[in-house]
């Protein structure tokens, strides 16, 4: 039963935002054709980085909790990860989108982007030598400089911090049976609980970009 453990991970991130998509009131289910394109070009992108930080050790998986499928060094479990949370996220930020009205300002969202990239030049500047800090701490500011004029910015930093719940828990899971096993020589060495410090950026990267897309799938169609 061990060896499931990162798949039934990935299965409970994403059970209750699949069945949830039906729900008449958000009607989530009718925008994924919105996701899948964003999705897949994202996941490239960060897949691309995971082949790469897993061959030079920037992390590595517990072979006692996934199934042994690999493809292109990754497990099978590695690469739903960027599917099933990605979709996770989308669907909160829709829900939030339908149930809550108000948002923060447009100008605290340009300037929320302008602290994050402030800080992570600064830190991407202080740890250039470790892999793990390097990239993150440089795509965030590339990321958030192309979103930065986007009016649905606002509402992305508060699905963010609503995601940090699962993020926690899902993460938290990761990083202390452990599944996924960090090399601190390629980070800051900074754990939140067990959760390495430069995760919550990896993931506001990855989740921003997907956001970008959808919102620019949906509203192509809307504009047709």
């Amino acid at each position: 039963m061990k060896l499931y453990t990162y798949l039934i991970i990935n299965i409970l991130t994403i059970f209750f935002p699949v069945v949830l998509s039906f729900d008449k009131r958000v009607a989530f289910a009718k925008t994924w054709r919105y996701i899948w394109p964003g999705m897949a070009i994202t996941g490239f992108v960060f897949l691309f980085w995971d082949v790469l930080f897993t061959i030079y050790g920037v992390w590595s998986f517990n072979d006692k909790y996934i199934i042994g499928l690999h493809f292109f060094g990754l497990p099978l479990e590695e690469i739903l990860f960027f599917l099933t949370v990605p979709f996770a996220c989308i669907f909160i930020y829709a829900c939030l989108n339908y149930y809550v009205k108000w948002q923060l300002p447009q100008n605290a969202g340009k300037g929320i982007s302008i602290m994050l990239i402030i800080v992570s030049l600064v830190l991407l500047a202080i740890y250039h030598d470790r892999l793990y800090t390097a990239v993150t701490f440089a795509l965030l500011p590339v990321v958030l400089l192309v979103t930065f004029k986007k009016n649905w910015l606002p509402r992305f930093y508060l699905a963010y911090l609503v995601s940090l719940l699962p993020f926690y828990i899902v993460n938290g899971l990761l990083t202390s049976i452990p599944v996924v096993l960090y090399n601190n020589a390629q980070n800051m060495a900074i754990r939140v609980t067990t959760i390495p410090f430069e995760d919550h950026f990896y993931s506001m990267a990855l989740l921003l970009m997907n956001i970008a897309f959808y919102e620019y799938y949906k509203n192509r169609k809307a504009t047709l």
